[in-house]
């Protein structure tokens, strides 16, 4: 079997300026410029975004809807690091510090929300 790795996912978008500014700023993307509308790029792995301006078709059957994702992404250190940058950019944690298992097996996650309610988590496996 060949060496798969996951390339990009789709996320809702309902409001670019605000969303950039958020994944950007909190999650650590580089935001791309992508047709109509933007992408968040994290290193080889992408989130592509459904939102104003941009036609899913032909290929989504039902558009990406706001606060239908949940995602996870690997915070480089200690889950205290991640909780100190969500409190410094005012964003409210919804559960956390938890144990919780990720690709990685056993780490320790904190749980948040994006601008339009999709849910986020932070895993921490050092």
């Amino acid at each position: 079997m060949p060496d798969i790795k996951l390339d990009h996912c789709v996320i809702h978008i309902s409001d670019w300026e605000r969303s950039n500014a958020f994944y950007r700023d909190v999650v650590g993307a580089n935001v791309v410029r992508r047709g109509n509308g933007w992408a968040y790029r994290f290193g080889e792995t992408q989130l592509n975004c459904h939102g104003p301006g941009v036609v899913p078709a032909p290929v989504a059957r039902v558009p990406v809807q706001p606060g239908n994702s949940d995602l996870c992404f690997v915070w480089p250190g200690p889950i205290e690091g991640a909780v100190a940058h969500l409190e410094k950019h005012r964003v409210a944690i919804e559960l956390g510090p938890v144990e919780r298992y990720g690709a990685r097996e056993a780490g320790t996650s904190v749980y948040f929300r994006d601008p339009d309610g999709s849910l986020l988590e932070f895993i921490s496996y050092g």
